[in-house]
């Protein structure tokens, strides 16, 4: 069976900004675009107070002078030094990498022989973390999507201590999918969720349960691979 990690740095931006500034620490941060207009990245005290990813500055000025949120401005030099470090470590310990964005990347762990998947998943948590700064977080599953649903999962929940293995605990998967909202699905857009909400889609199970045939006349081949992913068959 084939086996996926996805590792996702927390908080990213945010998570570099307090790499080399340790007074944000425990502090609500937000890091703005290009021009200082709109919020790209949030620490979790941010979300928490409320702030919305692209919110316009202009809109939640009182809050951050209210809650002493620290505004930082974007540095993609930065950022990208921080990510080819991260990637650099992640992609010396697995048999295989895909970088999928600056603070995201697939391992391929089919060649990967330990006794234990979630115990080596921790221990590289453990050690990316400590050689870059950058907590992550890693979601596994048979496939890419699973991988990706995993991982969000992890991030969200304190149980998971930021590890979430689907691949070898199959009973986790239809639970995983029930708490699934659409709308977090990897590849179902904006426009895709309205459609399927009309139709009483409202969670990832609800979607693997929907028929072929039908997702393919209304998603097309796209659709109907992501459909098969959550069922686990292998389609990305």
């Amino acid at each position: 069976m084939a086996t996926f990690a996805l590792v996702d740095c927390n908080n990213f931006y945010a998570s570099c900004e307090r790499l080399f500034q340790p007074r944000l620490r425990g502090r609500p941060v937000v890091v703005l675009s290009n021009n200082d207009g709109c919020v790209i990245a949030r620490s979790n005290e941010a979300k928490a107070l409320g702030v919305g990813m692209g919110a316009p500055m202009f809109k939640i000025r009182k809050l951050v002078e209210e809650h002493d949120v620290a505004v930082c401005s974007s540095n993609y030099a930065l950022y990208g030094d921080i990510s080819e470090r991260v990637m650099n470590v992640l992609g010396a310990s697995a048999p295989a990498h895909e970088i999928y964005s600056i603070d995201e990347c697939f391992l391929d762990l089919d060649q990967l022989a330990v006794p234990s998947l979630a115990a080596w998943c921790r221990h590289l948590r453990e050690t990316t973390t400590r050689w870059t700064g950058i907590p992550v977080s890693i979601g596994v599953g048979p496939t890419k999507t699973l991988a990706k649903l995993a991982n969000r999962l992890a991030k969200k929940s304190i149980r998971t201590g930021g590890v979430l293995d689907l691949s070898h605990n199959p009973d986790w998967v239809t639970p995983a999918l029930h708490k699934t909202p659409i709308q977090d699905v990897w590849g179902v857009g904006r426009r895709w969720t309205v459609m399927l909400q009309e139709r009483g889609i409202h969670t990832a199970f609800d979607f693997a349960q929907a028929p072929d045939a039908w997702v393919r006349q209304r998603m097309g081949v796209v659709g109907l691979r992501t459909a098969h992913e959550l069922r686990g068959f292998v389609c990305h």
